[in-house]
């Protein structure tokens, strides 16, 4: 049976050249790299040099980029450090964002009284900008803004560079979840003002457990994590060399075949959608008609006794899907993003979300299809 994995959105493969790299580093330059002996000054040097080529992905100075764990690590640590080290006293956001963004916002709310703010979402799950702008122009608190570029669930682009400059012409911070848009589109820091990004390598066909995130030098937060002088003093713990390198290696093969994959994934998602309305003529697609062009979250016209055995039967004929967060531990609770703007009736009908990587084919798709068809 082959199995087809069309969730990309929750994780990717690692490239085999980046397996490669990682595992060299693995071998051959397994020194501390806080160590002052040559092996260690080796591994240091790894690090360093992925850093800048991570930083020249975004036209921004290496020192800017802080390697960590991951998107949720790089969330909290922006998140908490702009109440605690910068003196935000409003956040502005939605209640579509990740849950390392929505639950750390009601975690600051709860410890230091923190206004939170949430944007109206239109039926086209965008966000209300005319909304964002009166409201930075009447807050006299200090405000940060959180929003994330790319929805993971159903794929809704931010304006980046509309909501950085605003921001920015109202003195206000803009924080950034990228993690699903780092690696998969072009990022230019030096004209679109963000102050904080984050991302995991995870998402762009690197290693699991590292990520970076990206602190523009005005602002000055204090350390994540205490101990040792690791990463600038902000984040004390002994490097994974091999993590590091094998995501520097992922973001840049990413961005070198960025035109190429993104051109074949395109293709592959407008094929999807019309052998979808083939078989279900009166199927929708969740979210905005330009979405981003590797998620499709799609509402199927099915009864809600079907819906609730249809992820466990594409399972059983090896196909791989999700329903974004709908099922977040087990539980089967609506999803927290579809509810912003779905209907209490369509949010009983099945949504799948369907992401796709450069690894797909077209036989993919028909094999979804066809189990879809028995359903």
């Amino acid at each position: 049976m082959k199995q087809v994995y069309l969730d990309s959105a929750a994780t990717t493969s690692v490239r085999p050249e980046v397996v490669e790299e990682m595992i060299k580093v693995l071998r051959d330059d397994y020194g501390n790299p806080s160590s002052t002996y040559s092996i260690g000054r080796h591994a240091k040097a790894l690090i360093e040099n992925a850093r800048k080529i991570i930083a020249k992905q975004f036209n921004v100075s290496s020192s800017e980029i802080i390697f960590n764990s991951c998107g949720t690590e790089g969330n909290n640590w922006i998140l908490r450090s702009a109440v605690r080290d910068l003196g935000v006293k409003r956040i502005i956001s939605t209640k579509l964002e990740h849950h390392a963004v929505l639950n750390t916002i009601k975690q600051l709310n709860a410890e230091y009284g923190v206004e939170m703010v949430f944007l109206d979402i239109k039926e086209t799950s965008e966000i209300d900008y005319e909304q964002l702008e009166q409201l930075l122009k009447e807050g006299d608190k200090p405000t940060l803004v959180s929003l994330m570029h790319v929805n993971n669930e159903v794929g809704t682009e931010l304006d980046l560079k509309r909501v950085a400059t605003m921001c920015q012409e109202n003195d206000a911070l803009f924080h950034c979840d990228t993690v699903q848009s780092v690696g998969k589109t072009r990022i230019d820091l030096a004209e679109i003002p963000v102050d904080f990004i984050v991302a995991s390598a995870h998402k762009f066909h690197g290693p699991k457990g590292i990520g970076f995130a990206f602190i523009r030098k005005k602002n000055v937060l204090r350390p994540v994590m205490f101990g040792g002088e690791q990463e600038k003093g902000l984040r004390a713990g002994t490097e994974g060399t091999h993590q590091v390198v094998g995501m520097a290696k992922a973001l840049e093969m990413a961005y070198e075949l960025l035109d190429e994959e993104r051109a074949h994934i395109t293709s592959l998602k407008e094929y999807c959608s019309k052998r979808l309305v083939e078989v279900y003529p009166d199927v929708h697609f969740n979210g905005n008609k330009t979405g981003f062009y590797n998620i499709l979250n799609v509402l199927l016209p099915l009864s809600e006794e079907k819906a609730a055995m249809m992820l466990f039967q594409l399972d059983m004929k090896g196909i791989a899907v999700s329903r974004g967060s709908a099922c977040q531990s087990g539980s089967q609770k609506p999803s927290h993003v579809l509810s912003q703007f779905l209907c209490a009736e369509d949010l009983k009908k099945p949504s799948l979300r369907l992401s796709f990587s450069h690894e797909n084919t077209k036989e993919d798709i028909d094999i979804l299809i066809d189990v879809l068809k028995t359903i």
